[in-house]
């Protein structure tokens, strides 16, 4: 019996899915439980696995298309199998979805493409919309940005998935290729640059393509629509469910961190291996704290508050294409050094899209750090059906007045956003008293 191969929803916020790329190509044989194509989630990239054995009979849907959940991508069958209802309902389907490959046109194409928001990660390639970024190869930076250049870290060439395909088919090595997109990545419009240049001819950026040289004097800003990311439009979704009907307030408070600190120089100083860093040390805090507030470590659902008897910790995370929040389960029963690799194994996965739905979904309360970035302080947007986050500000060195004389104290700002109809401005402020007492006494987290 032949078996459909359908864009699942892989998480519960999905509502459409991208083809990033078939593992197999038409008449190739399939295993039930093989991999047979990779698709992007609207928030990481996940693997299809076939439900059935046969023979991969037609490809429905081209990489590079998005299709709503539930849509025929593709048909497997024995290769005597009759097909033809199932190619029926194929070309129904090709007639609502564009399954053509969208063009590496040059900037008066309005063909659209993919980018990402430039101060949460770097951009992914403008010149192509039918190319997606190789997210778990080559993973944006929470804490740095991403390098530019030709040579990604560890030496490896930036290039998008259909270039790197064409550039293998042709026998062309990718290292000699100029690259035109953001930070040198090399696009399909390069690789066939290079297929048509004389041998041995230097290979220079694409005309016209975005990210390659500029005519003296022309403008470098253009006029272009670009299509959202999976990530981006599920982001625009949940923020549009949450500033408008969650009753949002905030409240501010300044941190003496210089105990804080100092601990954390003494443990790495005797650490083997590992390094605690501040985020550690804030995450740690945040969990123990709402320990005792359990009334911030709740959610409201519909008529009633809900406590949660586990606190999950959601860690706000930049990747390329939007903001993901892996959870650190049972926070509150960790130490600093199992806080700090589970959170560093969860961080990089994340960059990479590779955490599983379990790992980003659940969360009781969370934190988002700008302070690396420099932000001295600023307000973050709650993620429901949590009832609050905190948004860390960078620790700055500042005059303060103490006993009447000017010292100068290690400072640090953290703002709580909170949802009204569970926490109110009392038991909000006490939340960040208790915060501010264990950061300025870091003892007070073992009493």
């Amino acid at each position: 019996m032949p078996t459909k191969v359908v864009m699942a929803q892989l998480s519960p916020t999905m509502e459409e899915g991208k083809l990033i790329e078939w593992k197999i190509s038409e008449g190739d044989a399939v295993a039930q439980g093989d991999i047979v194509a990779e698709i992007e989630t609207d928030k990481a990239n996940m693997d299809v696995e076939a439900m059935g054995a046969g023979v991969l009979r037609k490809i429905v849907v081209q990489e590079g298309a998005t299709v709503p959940v539930g849509t025929l991508i593709g048909i497997i069958a024995e290769p005597d199998e009759d097909i033809e209802s199932l190619l029926s309902e194929a070309e129904a389907a090709s007639a609502v979805v564009a399954t053509e490959e969208p063009s590496d046109a040059p900037e008066e194409t309005t063909a659209p493409a993919e980018t990402a928001v430039p101060d949460e990660a770097a951009a992914i390639d403008e010149a192509a919309a039918d190319e997606t970024a190789e997210a778990a190869e080559e993973p944006s930076a929470v804490v740095l940005p991403l390098e530019t250049g030709l040579e990604a870290e560890g030496g490896r060439v930036r290039a998008s998935p259909v270039a790197r395909k064409m550039a293998a088919q042709e026998g062309i090595e990718l290292g000699t290729i100029a690259g035109s997109g953001p930070g040198g990545r090399i696009v399909k419009a390069d690789v066939e640059a290079a297929m048509a240049a004389p041998a041995g001819a230097a290979r220079a950026p694409a005309a016209g393509a975005i990210g390659g040289a500029e005519p003296v004097g022309e403008p470098r800003l253009r006029d272009e629509r670009v299509e959202a990311s999976q990530m981006r439009k599920a982001i625009a979704r949940r923020l549009a469910e949450s500033i408008g009907p969650v009753p949002h307030f905030y409240l501010t408070i300044e941190v003496d961190m210089g105990r804080a600190l100092d601990m954390r120089s003494e443990l790495n100083a005797r650490a083997d291996g590992f390094k605690i860093g501040v985020n550690d040390i804030l995450l740690k805090t945040a969990a123990e704290a709402l320990v005792r507030h359990p009334q911030v470590n709740a959610s409201w659902d519909e008529d009633a508050i809900q406590f949660h008897g586990r606190v999950d910790l959601g860690i706000a995370v930049a990747v390329e294409g939007g903001l993901i929040t892996p959870v650190l389960r049972d926070a509150d029963r960790k130490g600093l050094r199992r806080i700090s690799l589970e959170s560093a194994d969860l961080i990089e996965r994340a960059r990479a899209r590779k955490l599983l739905p379990e790992e980003y979904q659940g969360a009781t309360f969370s934190v988002s750090n700008l302070g690396m970035f420099g932000i001295d302080e600023f307000t973050a947007v709650i993620n429901p059906p949590e009832a609050a986050i905190l948004a860390v500000g960078m620790t700055l060195e500042k005059p303060v007045i103490e006993g009447g004389e000017i010292t100068v104290r290690r400072r640090m700002r953290v703002t709580m956003s909170c949802d009204h109809r569970v926490v109110d401005g009392a038991i909000g402020s006490a939340y960040l008293a208790t915060l501010k007492e264990m950061l300025e006494n870091p003892l007070a987290m073992v009493l």
